[in-house]
């Protein structure tokens, strides 16, 4: 197979190197967006520990894993005929108007003072997405998942409401009964996410960090405990 060297012969030479994959390999035949979900999971986080590594080489071997992911779930897409099929041009293009859209310090004439302007247009720009699409108002915090892993979840829930004007105090929560009981411990939690948040950290990578330093001490206990 001939790749000119553009990355857009690499991309299409993916695209068909998964068409065939579909059609002549019997596992990647059977699979569907259902049996694929965990391994768009396991490869995200697979990406995510390689740059944590600080590898490059294996960050970008890691990408290619996730990248296939998105070309496997729009493969499947394509061949239905029921009339909610959508290719992979489809996706990028989607992404592609979505980020023109939501950039028009860049692609129009709107001027911005910096990121935060930025990230305050861009949730007006997307509520009025909602709006044109007769979702109503909904509530700053839609669309934010809850299979994703607490900490991680916590935070985002924050930034939402910090940048909608929620009063930070909210964040406080009571430990006891209640609509839905949280505990002294889960409150704690709560609070050090915050408290993560404000001193410019991210909770998931830190703790993250903090795990890696654990298993560290462990394998050095290993070690030094043997014969």
């Amino acid at each position: 197979m001939t790749t000119p060297g553009g990355p857009e012969d690499r991309l299409r030479e993916l695209a068909a190197v998964m068409s065939r994959l579909r059609s002549e390999c019997p596992w990647d035949a059977k699979q569907t967006h259902e049996s694929l979900a965990p391994h768009l999971l396991e490869e995200s986080y697979e990406a995510l520990e390689a740059l944590e590594s600080g590898d490059p080489d294996a960050l970008r071997e890691e990408l290619g894993d996730v990248l296939l992911q998105v070309m496997f779930h729009a493969e499947i897409a394509s061949e239905r005929t029921d009339g909610t099929g959508y290719t992979i041009d489809d996706v990028a293009g989607g992404i592609a108007d979505k980020l023109t859209r939501r950039h028009p310090h860049v692609f129009g004439d709107v001027s911005v003072s910096g990121a935060e302007e930025v990230k305050q247009n861009w949730d007006v720009i997307k509520a009025a997405e909602r709006a044109a699409k007769g979702r109503g108002p909904g509530s700053v915090l839609d669309g934010v998942p809850f299979g994703q892993p607490a900490l991680a979840l916590a935070a985002q829930l924050q930034r939402r409401a910090e940048r909608a004007g929620v009063p930070a105090e909210l964040a406080d929560l009571p430990a006891g009964d209640g609509d839905v009981p949280v505990s002294e411990i889960g409150a704690q939690l709560f609070t050090l996410v915050a408290r993560a948040r404000a001193a410019g950290r991210d909770p998931e990578l830190e703790l993250r960090a903090a795990a890696r330093a654990y298993r560290e001490r462990v394998l050095a206990w290993e070690q030094s405990s043997r014969p």
